[in-house]
């Protein structure tokens, strides 16, 4: 399965893609990621890349597209893949087209269908260790009363990025560049909405019924 997870922030397309990814054996690709890792390794692609973010600039399209297509050639990637943040807008959705056109196309497009003010919801109450990296949600996996992780011991925040204002910010800008994708995969008939308002379970079991919608 070759597979493009969309959905604003907050939607859970992180957690779904994780587990996805476990049970059918395939890769959860994000861009967050093969960025990260190019720059470690100091690839070519990867010195432009951390140049460029560096400056506080958006890596451009074409230094995106060359690292999906680099990570899409390894063989992890043979059976499948999930597409978790990318592509973000229709330019990156052509370029993605054009470099698939020979190499098997995208067989479904899961969009993460989430209320706005479920979302501001869900992100306001995300709390994080400033040293491990946990997640901890004040509604559904509250931190200690004391704002210390209980995995490493260190300070539990909220990060301005989390911050209301922020995050309706956040989703607006989300709405003006990567929503018009919606559309875009719908006309082409790859487009499946799942509730992601629900549990998760519910949500992954939705997830699976769409593949064996695909599969016919």
């Amino acid at each position: 399965m070759r597979l493009i997870f969309l959905g604003a922030p907050g939607t859970g397309k992180g957690t779904q893609a994780a587990l996805i990814s476990e049970k059918l054996g395939i890769p959860q690709i994000s861009t967050g990621d093969i960025l990260r890792r190019a720059v470690k390794d100091g690839s070519e692609l990867g010195k432009k890349a951390k140049a460029i973010m560096e400056s506080g600039a958006l890596v451009p399209d074409d230094i995106i597209i060359a690292l999906i297509k680099e990570r899409l050639s390894q063989r992890d990637c043979d059976r499948g893949y999930i597409l978790d943040g990318f592509p973000r807008t229709i330019p990156q959705a052509k370029s993605l087209d054009q470099l698939l056109k020979n190499n098997g196309q995208i067989d479904a497009v899961i969009y993460f269908d989430v209320d706005e003010d479920v979302l501001v919801e869900r992100i306001t109450s995300r709390r994080v260790c400033v040293q491990c990296g946990q997640t901890y949600n004040l509604q559904t996996d509250p931190p200690p009363a004391n704002n210390i992780c209980r995995i490493c011991g260190g300070e539990i925040i909220h990060r301005d990025d989390d911050k209301e204002d922020t995050v309706r910010t956040r989703l607006q800008v989300y709405k003006k560049s990567t929503a018009p994708l919606y559309d875009y995969y719908k006309t082409k008939n790859k487009l499946h909405i799942v509730n992601a308002a629900q549990a998760v379970g519910i949500v992954t079991a939705e997830i699976d019924r769409v593949f064996e919608t695909s599969a016919k």
